[in-house]
Parts: structure tokens; sequence; C-alpha cells
């Protein structure tokens, strides 16, 4: 079977994503108490890979615009290849802080920049071509914590050999991936040839904001972003006072990654035969649904089942929203749009724990799933009303 420049794109991202998972799942948090820092320190380096994601990926999308995708991806590659060894001199919390945000570029460059290339690549059949790509990504998150965690269980006894084991084996995944991006060709130097020469920078942006469809979509996308880190955040401590073991948890949580990557082919299929934004809506509305149903069930079997329903209408959603925006944005702008969703998506990934997290305090654990589904609620009127009313 030839390796196509999408399957090579798509095994790209599977090595990227592992990389960048295995670094923090479950080690993250592990090494911080390692270093002496408590509950405060681990929630501050956790968010600031997603801040550099919320600062970095619109950004990294105008410039994949401008110079290549394929330049812009090396340039990912360089950090997904160099962070993992600078763990290596970590001594102190600061010192982990600063590697995290030189790490988070890798992520917040890599994945809008290679969604547009996908972009580039497919006018017909984008939604499950996107699908398969993310499917892909989503393979690689799901392998991480469990070699992650494996490797941290072996030298249980010397943390300090168990972390650089790990850090070394990130290395060479990304190290695979900067090798893997030289044999890649630049997808969309034809298309940047056809469309001729950019708008000013300044000019593209305004556009982009100004475009509602775009906008809305990415407002959906950053709603369904919020209720996944609310869900991933919170469902252990509610599920432990449901009475569940960690085993239990850890299938519910598992699950609902296995649901995501089976079914966004499948949807976004289906996004292209049968159009975006029905789909785009009806996925927020069940997902709203599902998770405000989360923060009464209290059996294996129920929250089990809401997390791979829940994992089923994400799916519905992300598999036909970046397609959408793709669909609206200019030829040649791609790279812009699909950054803009990347830091919205970042932005709503980083509010659902802390918003929830607040909730969770001041009225218990199952309003921080309540606060989920009104945000979704509100996402889904907002995407209904800018859909429903035509264009300015």
């Amino acid at each position: 079977m030839a390796v196509t420049p999408f399957k090579m794109l798509c095994g790209v991202g599977l090595l990227a994503i592992f990389s960048s998972t295995i670094s923090k799942s479950p080690a993250l948090p592990l090494f911080v108490s390692h270093l002496g820092g408590g509950p405060a320190a681990v929630g501050l380096i956790a968010s600031i890979s997603a801040c550099t994601g919320i600062l970095c990926s619109f950004p990294a999308g105008i410039l994949s615009d401008k110079i290549g995708r394929k330049r812009m991806l090396i340039f990912s590659a360089i950090v997904f290849a160099t962070a993992p060894f600078l763990y290596l001199l970590v001594r102190e919390i600061w010192q982990l802080a600063l590697v995290r945000f030189y790490h988070g570029l890798a992520t917040a460059i890599f994945l809008p920049v290679a969604m547009a290339m996908v972009s580039d690549l497919f006018q017909k059949g984008r939604g499950e071509k996107m699908g398969w790509f993310s499917t892909a990504t989503l393979l690689g998150r799901f392998m991480a914590p469990a070699l992650g965690g494996a490797i941290l269980g072996f030298y249980a006894t010397d943390q300090t050999t168990g972390f650089h084991t790990l850090y070394l084996v990130c290395g060479i995944a990304g190290l695979a991936v900067f090798l893997s991006l030289f044999f890649l060709p630049d997808l969309n130097q034809r298309t940047q040839k056809k469309t001729g020469p950019h708008p000013h920078w300044r000019e593209g942006i305004k556009e982009l904001l100004g475009n509602r469809g775009i906008m809305m979509t990415c407002a959906v996308e950053a709603a369904i972003l919020f209720a996944y880190g609310t869900f991933e955040t919170f469902l252990p401590a509610h599920a432990l006072k449901a009475g569940l073991n960690p085993y239990q948890i850890g299938l519910c949580l598992s699950s609902q990654i296995i649901t995501i990557a089976l079914a966004k082919p499948v949807m976004g299929r289906f996004s292209d035969r049968h159009g975006r934004p029905q789909q785009i809506l009806v996925g927020a509305v069940a997902a709203g649904i599902c998770i405000a149903f989360l923060s009464i069930a209290d059996s294996f079997i129920a929250l089990l089942a809401l997390s791979i329903l829940l994992g089923l209408t994400i799916s519905v959603v992300t598999s036909a929203s970046a397609a959408h925006i793709a669909d609206q944005s200019k030829d040649g702008a791609q790279g812009s749009a699909m950054g803009i969703l990347g830091s919205i998506m970042d932005m709503g990934h980083s509010l659902g724990p802390l918003l929830g997290g607040i909730l969770a305090a001041s009225f218990g654990l199952p309003a921080s799933f309540l606060g989920a589904c009104t945000v979704l609620a509100a996402a889904s009127l907002l995407f209904f009303l800018s859909q429903a009313r035509p264009a300015a």
C-alpha cells in the first residue's frame, strides 16, 4: 500500500501527540510533586502549555498562510525534538514552567497548521479526512498515558531514573517527528501559487474575526472543549463519591477517548454528505444533555454509558466544525482559520476546569457539570441564531 502524503501526515500526527501527551500524562503532576510542588503548583504548571496554545495558535496559522505549512511544521518539530531533553535539566519549579511553555509551542503550531494542510489537500471529503487525522492524533493521546504510567511504575523505587527514562522516550518520538517531516512535500505550495499574493495580515485578521459563521462555529467548539475539560477533571472525584473504584473510573475516561477516535471519521463523512451546521447544532445540544445527566448519575453503568454518549456527541460536533470553518474560509487562509479555532479551543479547554472548580467548591461537584451544560446551551443558541439569520 502506497504511503500518501496524507497517510504520512497522520503518522506524524500520531507521533507528535504521543510525544506531547507522554510528557504530561500522568508524568507532569508527579514530576511537580517530585520537585516539591503542591496542588497549586500542579495547577499552574498544567495550565502553562494551554496558555501557549491560546497565544500562539492563531499567529502560527497566519504564518503558515504566508510562508508555507511545511516550514511551520518543521519549526514545531524542532520543539518536539528538543523540548523533552530539557526536562532532564530541570531542578526547580520555575525551570519546569519555562520548559512547559516552550514545549507548548509544539502542539500550538503543529495542530492548526496540520489541519490546514489537510484542508488544502481535500476539497471533497474534507470532513472525513479531518476526522481520520484527528483519530490518528487521538491514538497517540490514548497510547501515551499507558506507556508513561508503565515506565514510572517500573522505576517506582527510583523516581529520578523513571522521569529521565520517560522524557528520553518522549524525545525519541519527537526526533522521529522531526525526521519524518523532511519527507513530507509542501502540500500547499501549489495552492499559494494559484491564489497569488495575500492581503495584509491585519486585513485578513479583521475579515476572519468579522465572519459570523466562523466565529460562532469556534464558539461551539470552545463550549465542547469546556465540557470536555470539565468532564476529564471532575468525573474522577464525582465517580469516587458515587462508589466507583479507580479501575472503573479509568474505563469511563478511556471509553470516551475510544468512542471519539472511532466515530470521528464516520461523523466527518456524514457531514460531507448531509451538511455541517445541522450536525454541529444537534451534537452540541446532545452533549449538553449528556453532561447534565452526569451530574445525577450514581452508578458505574450510568457513568460508563454517559461517558460513551458524551464522546459520541463530541465527535459529532468536532468532526464537522473544523471542516465547516475551512469551508467558509478563503483559499489560502485556512491556516489563519485553523489557528483561531485552535486558540479559542484552548480557551474553552482551560476555562472548563477553572470555572468548574469554582462551581464545585461553591455548590458541589454536580454544579460543575451543570455549568458546562449551561455553556453548551448558550453556545448552541447563538449558533442556531447565527444560522437562522442571513449574514450581513
